[in-house]
């Protein structure tokens, strides 16, 4: 990797072509604060950049003790970050330019192809209906950003943004579960719940112990499991 002065950085960042650069004269720049030691501290703009979080005012919306993080992120015109899920309910504060976000309901995730946090439809304006023919189903939310704005993300909402213009912007995120809820090493906040890593953890032993059985033992109760999972565990608002 190579470093750069923020000052540089912020420069070419905010150019459409470069006359000095890397790889080629229209590469992207994006910045995502972090933590002193990215394995055990947590981004927080007021201790990373604490001239900069004097300029901004978080909105009130949760107590202190269920902070988790703020996140300073710096990026190019055309940088898209790819359709994912957060854990914890988040604001995204448009510092300056302009974004879109584009959004899908957590109950659209049989659609959206994933794998872990991530959707496997990367161009969710020209998708692939021929390799992703479910994506048909899910239901589009977008809307723009621009200075000043301010959007509320709930948790396992799926987003995915493409800066319009070189931005400035904040993620505030904050535990709206108990805390005992959360991952205690992830300081990313995009770890899933313990309870949901321990019963997917089951899952997948329960799929391998269904192996033993014969193909149509195997189809038949692998959808007896799905009925199970779905009178149990489905929420009825959701269904």
């Amino acid at each position: 990797f190579r470093t750069l002065p923020f000052d540089v950085f912020v420069q070419r960042a905010a150019e459409a072509k470069h006359t000095e650069y890397f790889l080629s004269e229209d590469e992207k720049y994006y910045l995502r604060s972090l933590g002193e030691d990215p394995r055990q501290d947590i981004a927080d703009i007021r201790k990373q950049f604490p001239v900069l979080a004097e300029d901004i005012q978080i909105p009130e919306y949760f107590e202190k003790e269920q902070f988790f993080s703020s996140v300073f992120r710096i990026s190019s015109a055309g940088l898209q970050l790819w359709t994912h899920y957060d854990v914890m309910d988040n604001f995204l504060i448009q510092v300056t330019g302009k974004k879109r976000v584009v959004l899908y309901s957590p109950q659209d995730a049989p659609y959206l192809y994933l794998s872990g946090s991530k959707s496997q439809v990367l161009d969710v304006d020209n998708p692939d209906f021929e390799k992703y023919p479910l994506f048909l189903k899910a239901k589009r939310y977008e809307c723009y950003l621009e200075a000043g704005d301010v959007l509320f993300i709930p948790a396992l909402w799926f987003h995915n943004v493409i800066s319009e213009e070189f931005g400035v912007g904040v993620n505030v995120f904050w535990k709206h579960l108990p805390s005992q809820c959360y991952d205690k090493s992830d300081t990313y906040g995009n770890k899933d719940p313990t309870a949901a890593s321990r019963a997917m953890q089951i899952l997948d032993r329960a799929l391998k112990t269904l192996e033993e059985l014969p193909e149509e033992y195997r189809d038949f109760y692998a959808r007896r499991m799905v009925l199970r999972i779905q009178e149990k565990a489905y929420s009825t608002d959701c269904q």
